[in-house]
């Protein structure tokens, strides 16, 4: 009663074909589907193929996703133990074009290509465009080329590709597109390589600079393999002093040179030098960088520092202190190297540090408390180190209290809170206390405050909002000793700290609390 329909459809589609039918009850019926000339098995081809229906007499085939090789001849047959009827639909599949074929390079210059191709299958939509594509060894991949004409309609199967870099191997392919889609890319076409030209670019980055006595360093960028446009690839360094006329030029045979140094008893110590560095191939001499200024080696520094002076600042610092040399042609001075070493130790071993510019001071750290020192510097450029100063000597002070404060206890008033601690004593080989930090923060903050006192006692506001967190530490001169552990001071609600007034039997005032003191550990928690 209804037959399946010939339809055309676009990849990627879903549809149905009908096949329906009457027939007597009493007799079974049977569906089958064939797809040119097979029989469909829908356990096997169940991605695509599905029977629907849902009732007797209908026998319907969805197909899913439609591809490109479902097209042709579906046939429906239906069955009975007496009759035999079938139905026939064609399925025409539109789908993005096929391939190209035979991609040729007809003819090729240093800069340019000729390609010819044949057309691939349409997929019943005729191709609107064809793309040229182009890889070497040095592209990633597949790269889209300019060509004339700059857009190829579907009827023409010839182009030139323009803007290729002479003497590097190409390979093309096109892909073709309608208006469904891009299809797949042809097969690559062979290998070839463009003609030879002039180098057209210079080298990049030229600098230079550093070297021994007597030396011009110059340095540059090599050029890229696929921009040297020929073989017999090299460089051409040129260089004159500041402000003369002629240049000096060093050829360099080697496509791989990044740097030349050019070694003479005329070139004094830090002198400039104007320096530009060009290329050649076999086909002749390419471009010149911009010219720029490359500054000769220099010489150590000539000179030590003068006038050098320590001093303690802790167990674990010390301070230097140095005059840089004014002579001149004492060499330039980049910074200074500081070094220092420990009475039992080996000079050999010493440690060093170094500072930048005119810097005439430096701070030394990590250092053993109540130990001899040795101090030494020289200046230093990008040629070496210079003479070391004479050597000065400094002690470092002795340790700061290694006991933390003990016996802590505090108590409240009507608007403050009362911390007072037992007196720390140093040992013999550690420095007398000059103070003590209390900090101070609320618990749930990471800001901390601190108060420095001489004495063993200190006030602090009564915490309204939320508990403190307390820690005290000695100092001396040999540094900051060894803290308490963490004591927490409960917050104060805001009715105590008001003080309540005797509305109750029960009611005290905050006078009367304030007599209460509460005695703490530096080891309890609260």
């Amino acid at each position: 009663m209804v037959p399946p329909s010939s339809m055309d459809v676009t990849v990627g589609e879903s549809i149905v074909l009908t096949c329906q039918v009457t027939h007597d009850h009493s007799l079974d019926i049977v569906f089958t589907w064939s797809f040119n000339g097979h029989l469909i098995d829908f356990d096997k081809d169940g991605d695509h193929f599905e029977r629907v229906g849902g009732q007797d007499s209908a026998g319907d085939l969805m197909i899913r996703n439609i591809q490109l090789k479902h097209a042709g001849k579906y046939v429906c047959t239906v069955r009975t133990s007496v009759d035999r009827l079938s139905a026939t639909a064609d399925l025409i599949v539109r789908g993005p074009p096929g391939p190209p074929e035979a991609v040729t390079i007809d003819e090729i210059t240093d800069t340019t290509a000729q390609l010819s191709w044949r057309p691939g299958p349409n997929n019943h939509s005729p191709v609107t465009m064809y793309v040229i594509q182009a890889r070497t060894p040095f592209s990633v991949g597949w790269q889209a080329v300019s060509t004339v004409p700059e857009l190829i309609d579907g009827r023409t199967f010839t182009a030139t590709v323009v803007g290729l870099n002479p003497w590097v191997e190409y390979e093309f392919r096109t892909v073709a597109a309608n208006a469904i889609g891009i299809g797949e890319p042809s097969r690559p076409s062979e290998k070839r390589r463009t003609e030879e030209a002039l180098p057209e670019v210079a080298p990049a980055n030229v600098s230079g600079g550093g070297g021994s006595k007597s030396e011009l360093v110059i340095t540059w960028e090599t050029v890229p393999e696929e921009l040297q446009n020929g073989r017999g690839f090299g460089y051409v360094v040129a260089f004159r002093p500041h402000g003369t006329a002629v240049w000096m030029l060093t050829v360099l045979a080697s496509a791989d040179a990044c740097r030349y140094v050019f070694r003479n008893e005329s070139v004094r110590p830090f002198s400039p030098f104007e320096v530009r560095v060009g290329v050649y191939n076999n086909r002749g001499e390419g471009p010149f960088s911009a010219t720029v200024l490359v500054y000769s080696a220099e010489e150590e520094p000539t000179k030590p520092p003068a006038s050098i002076s320590a001093r303690s600042l802790s167990a674990t610092d010390i301070e230097v202190f140095w005059a840089s040399a004014k002579e001149k042609n004492q060499g330039r001075v980049q910074g200074y190297e500081i070094k220092y070493w420990r009475h039992d130790d080996k000079e050999e071993d010493a440690r060093k540090i170094r500072t930048f510019g005119n810097q005439t001071s430096a701070k030394i750290s990590n250092l053993q408390g109540s130990a001899l020192y040795h101090l030494a510097v020289k200046a230093y450029n990008t040629a070496g180190t210079g003479p070391s100063s004479a050597t000065v000597n400094v002690t470092t002070r002795k340790p700061p209290p290694s006991q933390p404060p003990g016996n802590i206890i505090w108590n409240s008033s009507d608007s403050k809170i009362i911390l007072r601690w037992d007196q720390v004593k140093a040992l013999d080989n550690e420095s007398e206390v000059k103070g003590y930090k209390v900090s101070y923060r609320w618990s749930t903050q990471r800001g901390t405050s601190v108060i420095e006192t001489n004495r063993t006692s200190v006030e602090l506001p009564l915490p309204l909002e939320e508990d403190y967190v307390i820690e005290i530490q000695p100092f001396s001169d040999g540094g900051a000793g060894s803290a308490s552990q963490q004591i927490r001071i409960p917050k104060t609600t805001n009715a105590y700290a008001r003080g309540a007034g005797p509305s109750t039997s029960n009611a005290c005032t905050l006078s009367a609390i304030s007599t209460i003191m509460i005695s703490l550990t530096a080891r309890s928690s609260l």
